[in-house]
Formats: structure tokens, C-alpha cells, sequence
């Protein structure tokens, strides 16, 4: 099959990063491919930078009304001209390689969908390393992220995922959830009998959030989204879902009893905290870095399962309809 590629790209008040992601896409050693970029709304538009690599790639511009990344990714799909789609965020690097190694994976062996691993940059900071490193860890949610474990199910996720044309049109693209979006695609994917797949070799370098407070705001509205998501395919919460939740509880319960009663109850959080900085340092050989990932993987649990918490409330005993928290901050 011949194999004819569209990147698709969101963008909100992000011209430096996508500088940064054009520079990348324009060093592939495959240049085979479309580049569409979707401004959604932004106050801050990357026009200008885009308009200097025009000379220099195959790449479209729209500027559209703000929708959320999600109808954002629809609009540029519908503007594309590929057989396969390619979703990147904007702060995104793509390593040299990874158009030439995607051609040859679905040359070779086609998949309707497929899903790539994140890694951190050496040019990140260490704040950035140490929130990639509580998303991919296997100690934190990150869990098989970025494994080169087989799955039966794999269910890719927007910052770098793949998708063929015939099956997004099938399958209606992104929903209008602006949080797990791509969960609840790739759910629909899956329901509708079409194949998935890690690609292990297909990662990408992501940024992700910049500072702590935009970090919990995600990982919070990502718990959220599990509730919501288990509300359209009851099927897909896992036991694994739970656990921030009952993390979260659990250590505050082990923290207030350690302060009223005996310090040996916060035994176990230390321990906890002690197993991320030690495998963060081992994987990134940082002092630093394994510090603030200790930070980030508290946060990203207990942000998680307080999210998690506030929507069982809400969707299960309330009954209300779907909702988010902050947003305004569904880029961020």
C-alpha cells in the first residue's frame, strides 16, 4: 500500500515551540509528507514562523475560532490530503528519523492505528525531565507507556499518534471532549474492530508543562476525563484507574495519623518517595532531576485522584453530565 503521510497539528499561543517542531520536521530523513497546521484561536499566532519555512516544506496554515484541540485536529484532517494521518502536539520534537521508520513499518506491516512512546530531551529542563519521567514511569500512572511490552489493546494517545484516513473518517475522528479526547478515540477504534499498535521505535521528544501548577491542572482534569470516559464505554475503567484515588486517600489518612499519633505511619509515603528519586536518578543521573520528579510523581497521582475523586462524586452519586475544570487551560 502505498503510503501517502499528513502531520496534523493544534497550535494555541505557541510560535516558539512550533519553531522548535518545524526545525525538527524540516532535518527527517524521509521528507515525504504534508504539514498541516490548525491554529486554534490563538492570541499569539505562529503565522510568521510559519511562514518563513514555507520555502522549505510542504506545509498548509488555517486560523480558525477556538474549539479545543480535539475539533482542532478534526478541521486539519479535513483539510489533508494524505491516506495516513500523523497527530504531533506543538511542543513536540520529532526525532530525524521517525517519518523514515513509519513508512516502513506500515509498508511492512500496516496497522489502521498506531501510538508512539515519549522521551525527554537533553535540552529540557529539569523540570521538564522530571514530569516526563512521573508520565512514563512505571512506578507512577505512567505504567506501560513507552513499553516495548506487547499489548492486546493498545489505545494510542494525540501527542503522537497515527491513524489511516479510511478508518478516521469511519470512526468519525476526535470527539468534543477537551479532556481524554484521544482516550475515548482510541476506544472507538478498538469497539469498532480495527487493529492498534505501539510502535516503540516511533517516539518523540514532548515538553509537556512547564511549571507544576499547569501540571497538576492536567493530570487533575485527566482524572476527570476517566470518570467521563467510563460514562460513554462502561467497559474501558480498569482497577488500575483507581489507584490514584486510593493513593491519594491513603497517604493523606497515613500523614494526618503521623502528626496526631506515631511518625512510623509515614513510613510508607517516604518509601514511596525514596523508589522515585531513586529510579529517577538511575535513569537520569541527575540529582536535581530525580528531586523534582518526586514532586511531579506526587503530583500527578494525587492531582489524578483527587479529579478522579470529584467526578465519582459528581457523575456517579449526583448523576450530573459530563464536565471539566479549568477550561481554559486544556493547551497549557
Amino acid at each position: 500500500m502505498q503510503v501517502d503521510i499528513s502531520i496534523i497539528v493544534p497550535v494555541f499561543n505557541r510560535p516558539q515551540e512550533v519553531d522548535e517542531l518545524l526545525h525538527s520536521l524540516l532535518a527527517q530523513t524521509c521528507s515525504d509528507f504534508e504539514l498541516i497546521l490548525v491554529e486554534d484561536g490563538s492570541a499569539e499566532t505562529c503565522e510568521m514562523v510559519t511562514g518563513s519555512f514555507n520555502d522549505r516544506l510542504n506545509i498548509r496554515y488555517y486560523m480558525k475560532g477556538n474549539s479545543g484541540p480535539g475539533l482542532s485536529r478534526n478541521y486539519g484532517a479535513d483539510k489533508a490530503s494524505g491516506n495516513y494521518f500523523i497527530f504531533f502536539d506543538s511542543d513536540c520534537l520529532i526525532p530525524e528519523h521517525y517519518i523514515e521508520i513509519i513508512k516502513k513499518e506500515l509498508q511492512d506491516n500496516f496497522v489502521d492505528a498506531y501510538g508512539g512512546p515519549d522521551k525527554a530531551h537533553p535540552s529540557f529542563s529539569s523540570l521538564q525531565k522530571a514530569i516526563n519521567y512521573s508520565m512514563v514511569s512505571f512506578f507512577t500512572t505512567g505504567g506501560i507507556r513507552g513499553s516495548k511490552i506487547s499489548l492486546d489493546k493498545f489505545y494510542p494517545r494525540s501527542f503522537n499518534m497515527g491513524i489511516s484516513k479510511a478508518v478516521f473518517v469511519m470512526t468519525g475522528g476526535f470527539s468534543e471532549m477537551r479532556f481524554g479526547e484521544d482516550i475515548d478515540f482510541s476506544t472507538r477504534i478498538l469497539e469498532a474492530g480495527y487493529s492498534t499498535r505501539l510502535i516503540p521505535e516511533a517516539f518523540v521528544y514532548h515538553k509537556r508543562r512547564s511549571d507544576f501548577k499547569k501540571f497538576f491542572k492536567q493530570v487533575f482534569n485527566s482524572g476527570i476525563a476517566r470518570i467521563n470516559l467510563y460514562k460513554r464505554h462502561p467497559g474501558s475503567l480498569k482497577p488500575v484507574h483507581v489507584f490514584p484515588s486510593v493513593f491519594t486517600t491513603g497517604s493523606s489518612a497515613l500523614i494526618i495519623l503521623s502528626i496526631f499519633l506515631n511518625i512510623i505511619f509515614i513510613a510508607p509515603v517516604v518509601l514511596y518517595a525514596l523508589i522515585l528519586f531513586s529510579d529517577s536518578f538511575i535513569k537520569n543521573k541527575n540529582i536535581k532531576v530525580a528531586f523534582l520528579s518526586v514532586i511531579a510523581g506526587f503530583i500527578q497521582i494525587t492531582g489524578y485522584g483527587l479529579g478522579f475523586i470529584k467526578a465519582s462524586w459528581k457523575r456517579l452519586v449526583l448523576r450530573h453530565d459530563e464536565f471539566h475544570v479549568y477550561k481554559n487551560n486544556f493547551y497549557k
